[in-house]
């Protein structure tokens, strides 16, 4: 198989290395070719090489892009797929997609990770490989699946992907946007007073909501959410890297997605619309200076 990686940041590079390890062929998808340097927790480094794009036809694709640059990303490319292909979107956020024409029997798979890494120029640090839940509604576990589990840390084949992404996503709709809003680590959001009480706020919310769409849902956002800020307490978050960067956030991915879902089910979020504001407001901030 070979594989195209569109985005060969943090979890892109690290996706990449999976797929090589896995035996597997991996370009850098309409790019010349990438290096990165790979540092592991223990402290060892390995190279991961990219060779540059050959124009070919794409059966297999791996998007690892920022959710505002995806459709814009993805269009080059839509020529070259194939009538039928496999996407996996390493994504945060929900959404986007749904304005990308692809072909009708594409499968979208969804990969959801808890791996943790952060890259500075060519240097990528992994702070953690977790587990990861990757799958389709649909489609049945692939032969070759096995083969990339050995390579993958904790790589799991789930097809009841729309609850694990809701999972994921209310806990970024906390972290990702205080952080930003508050530029501070993440595990500061459970010790500064005012962040704080918007976090629990949020949880409540994000619970109000999922339980509407999940009659299984577990009403933990919150103790779900302060356990990943613990963990990760000296992290930056990708949405305030993304505001100190002066760059285009994934709010739009994160808690809009939430508000639109609730504007669809007439429930109404306050805190989500007074966060999804003040990102909105901060990123015109910067984008006008």
């Amino acid at each position: 198989m070979k594989w195209y990686v569109l985005g060969a940041g943090s979890m892109g590079s690290l996706a990449a290395h999976y797929l090589q390890q896995a035996g597997w062929s991996t370009l850098a998808a309409n790019r010349g070719a990438q290096t990165r340097t790979l540092v592991w927790p223990q402290g060892a480094a390995s190279t991961l090489t990219l060779p540059a794009d050959d124009n070919g036809t794409i059966k297999h694709l791996l998007l690892a892009t920022k959710g505002p640059s995806t459709k814009a990303a993805l269009a080059p490319l839509l020529p070259r797929l194939a009538p039928e292909g496999v996407l996996i979107r390493l994504q945060n956020g929900m959404g986007t997609l749904a304005d990308v024409p692809l072909p009708p029997a594409w499968q979208c798979w969804e990969a959801i990770t808890t791996n943790a890494a952060w890259r500075a120029q060519e240097r990528i640090t992994v702070v953690a490989e977790n587990s990861t839940i990757m799958g389709h509604p649909t489609a049945s576990t692939p032969t070759w699946f096995t083969a990339l589990q050995t390579h993958w840390p904790a790589l799991q084949w789930e097809r009841d992907m729309a609850l694990q992404q809701w999972l994921k996503l209310t806990v970024n709709a906390l972290i990702n946007p205080l952080t930003a809003l508050y530029n501070c680590p993440n595990g500061a959001l459970l010790t500064i007073p005012e962040a704080h009480e918007r976090f629990q706020r949020l949880a409540k919310e994000c619970d109000a909501i999922a339980q509407r769409l999940f009659p299984q849902w577990p009403l933990d956002t919150y103790a779900r959410a302060a356990a990943v800020a613990q963990a990760t307490a000296d992290n930056c978050s990708s949405m305030r890297a993304d505001m100190l960067a002066q760059q285009h956030t994934e709010i739009d991915y994160i808690t809009g997605y939430i508000l639109a879902a609730a504007a669809q089910r007439g429930v109404v979020l306050p805190e989500h619309e007074s966060v999804y504001r003040d990102i909105v407001a901060s990123s015109l901030h910067f984008a006008e200076a």
